[in-house]
């Protein structure tokens, strides 16, 4: 690993821990020349999954389509940046082992619902409302219904 204070090809590592859940390796490396410390992540190289969106277009999965819909969700929630972090996390983990090729958005879609709806039922349900595409009130209503109904189910 090239260092990056004095280009150096040669560096040891120092230490070796996993990341990331475990599907990234972080290593802490020292130059042999210039005696100074770097960090360096190592991913194991796969094929990209595909998104097969509502339309039947192909795209390639992007983490940070995931991590706009959460962070707009989320907006003005008591919600914390490792939180939300961790939340991207878990979806991010559960898309990835749904299929080693193609998913579909809507798949995507409902796993990031479930995760929210855990996590803050406002998030929830602003987020329900522009992936399902509440079109009137009553639409909206009847989501709110249901929210309230597993609450009362939970309280029993």
């Amino acid at each position: 690993m090239k260092c990056p204070f004095c280009s150096e090809s040669e560096s040891k590592v120092i230490d070796s821990r996993p990341a990331e859940n475990g599907t990234v390796v972080r290593r802490r490396r020292e130059c042999i020349a210039c005696r100074r410390r770097f960090t360096t992540y190592e991913k194991l190289e796969t094929t990209p999954l595909v998104v097969i969106k509502k339309s039947g277009d192909r795209q390639v999965y992007d983490r940070n389509k995931i991590l706009s819909g959460l962070l707009k969700a989320c907006e003005k929630r008591p919600i914390s940046a490792d939180t939300i972090e961790s939340l991207l996390d878990t979806i991010e983990y559960k898309v990835l082992t749904l299929s080693d090729k193609e998913v579909h958005s809507k798949d995507i879609g409902e796993i990031v619902m479930d995760e929210l709806k855990k996590t803050d039922e406002v998030a929830y349900v602003r987020f329900a409302s522009v992936y399902r595409q509440f079109k009137d009130i009553n639409t909206f209503m009847k989501e709110l219904k249901k929210i309230l109904e597993e609450d009362g189910e939970k309280t029993r």
